[in-house]
C-alpha cells in the first residue's frame, strides 16, 4: 500500500495508472515521473519497495503542483475571470458551457434538467 501526497494508491493497479489517482497527474505526467525515477511502468503498486515510493514522492513534491494547491489555483483562476467580467467569467457565473459549445441542444449536463412545461388540468 503506497501513500503519496495524502492519496492511497490502489495496490492491484500498475503504478502508471495508480499515479493518475492523484489530482493533477495524468498518464503522460505519470510516465515522465516513472522515467525520471527509473521504475518500470508495468510494475504493480503493491510490488514497489519503500525506496521506490520515496523516490516517486520526492519527484512529485519537487516538480509538480498537485491536490489542494492545484485545486486552489484553479478556483482562483475562475474567480479572477468572474471578477474582471470577462466572457468566460460570465459563462462560469451563469453555469453555461465556457468553451464555445452550442447550448440550443446538448448542454444538459451543464444547464441541468429541462424545465417542465405547465400541463393543462382536465376537469
Amino acid at each position: 500500500m503506497a501513500r503519496i501526497a495524502g492519496i492511497t494508491l490502489p495496490s492491484n493497479k500498475r503504478i502508471e495508472i495508480g499515479l493518475t489517482y492523484i489530482f493533477g497527474i495524468g498518464r503522460s505526467k505519470a510516465n515522465k515521473i516513472l522515467l525520471e525515477a527509473k521504475i518500470d511502468k508495468d510494475k504493480k503498486v503493491k510490488d514497489l519497495s519503500e525506496e521506490e515510493v520515496r523516490i516517486i514522492r520526492d519527484i512529485i513534491e519537487k516538480r509538480e503542483k498537485i491536490e489542494g494547491d492545484l485545486r486552489k489555483e484553479v478556483t482562483q483562476n475562475i474567480k479572477r475571470l468572474i471578477d474582471i467580467s470577462s466572457y468566460r467569467g460570465f459563462r462560469h457565473k451563469r453555469k453555461l458551457p465556457v468553451r464555445g459549445q452550442r447550448t440550443k441542444t446538448n448542454a444538459r449536463t451543464r444547464k441541468g434538467p429541462r424545465g417542465q412545461s405547465i400541463k393543462k388540468i382536465k376537469k
